[in-house]
This record gives C-alpha cells, sequence and structure tokens, in this order.
C-alpha cells in the first residue's frame, strides 16, 4: 500500500533546529538553523509551509533581510515563481541605493536596498529566518513602504515569541513556521 503526501507523517521541524548557548555571548541561546537547511526533506518541507502562509498575501515580489532571511527568501521566490529583493546592511549593495536608519538596543544601524529594487504598487513580503525583538524587520518594512511598496505581510521561520518583536511590526501580518520563549 502506498501513501499520498497527505497521509505521510508531519515532520517537526524543531527536531531540525540546533540551540547553541552563548552564541554569540554569554546567556544568549542561538536557534542555528544550519541543521535544517543540511536536511533536505525537512528544508522542503519549511519552504512548503512558508508558500503556504505568504501565498495568501499575493506578493509581486518576496524581500530576503540578510544575511539569514536571503537562504529563506531567495528559493521561497523561485519556488513561487516571483522576484527576489535583498535587503542589506549598509554599504553592500552596488548602485544607486536607498536606506533607513534605525535604533538598536545600544546605538543604530542601517538597512539598504538598490534604489529601483521596487516600484510604488509592488506587494512585497519580507523573510527573515527570525525574527527577535523585531526592530530590523520594523525598518525593513519601513523601507519598503518609503520606496512605495505595499507590504501585507512578514514571515520566518522562528520567532522568539518573549521577545515580543511582532508588535513593533504595527499592521503588518506576521507568521513563524515556529515559536520559541526565547
Amino acid at each position: 500500500m502506498t501513501t499520498s503526501p497527505a497521509d505521510a507523517p508531519r515532520l517537526d521541524l524543531k527536531d531540525h533546529i540546533r540551540g547553541i548557548p552563548d552564541f554569540p555571548k554569554p546567556g544568549i541561546l542561538f536557534y542555528d538553523i544550519s541543521t535544517l537547511l543540511r536536511h533536505g526533506p525537512a528544508w522542503k518541507e519549511a519552504m512548503r509551509r512558508l508558500a503556504d502562509i505568504v501565498r495568501p498575501h499575493r506578493p509581486t515580489l518576496l524581500a530576503g533581510i540578510e544575511s539569514r532571511g536571503f537562504l529563506v527568501a531567495a528559493p521561497l521566490a523561485l519556488e513561487l515563481g516571483l522576484g527576489f529583493v535583498m535587503l542589506r546592511k549598509r554599504g553592500k549593495l552596488p548602485g544607486a541605493i536607498i536606506g533607513l536608519n534605525y535604533a538598536l538596543e545600544y546605538g543604530t544601524d542601517r538597512i539598504e536596498m538598490q534604489a529601483d529594487a521596487v516600484r510604488p504598487g509592488d506587494r512585497v513580503v519580507v523573510l527573515d529566518d527570525l525574527l527577535a525583538t523585531g526592530g530590523t524587520l520594523a525598518a525593513c518594512i519601513a523601507l519598503l513602504r518609503q520606496a512605495g511598496a505595499e507590504v501585507p505581510a512578514a514571515a520566518a521561520l522562528i520567532e522568539l515569541t518573549s521577545l515580543k518583536g511582532r508588535a513593533r511590526l504595527g499592521d503588518t501580518n506576521f507568521e513563524a513556521l515556529l515559536a520559541y520563549e526565547g
């Protein structure tokens, strides 16, 4: 007897996320997606689930946040037949760029994209590997809107719920495949 994909047992994606204590500094538990990336069936399942989250928002483009967000957004854009936009740290993109400075817990940072990456009216869903405090994702949403794009949603593989990052996203719909306390 053969089983259809619908009958197959659902993969627990948390089984493929490795926690690394005290990285990048003492007291931090780093959620490493390398173990998910190297497991083909789990990675494919993660992309399928993210596609199910993203598709109803009818995006015309997907944007990924440097750098692990690229690993999420680029294959998902390919799967959905969409274009992909890179949101990068200061000074990493060639040509004309636009950017936005934003506050961090201790200081400021800047997110940039190529000036012609989006057009007014583009529907862009932003993706990253993990949502923590939400500052970078909120800045990316603001930058895309400043360029005239609509940003109906954002998504991530992982959300650290105790850090309440989704509260910084305003009216932007947000979903994550996995949630951890932090």
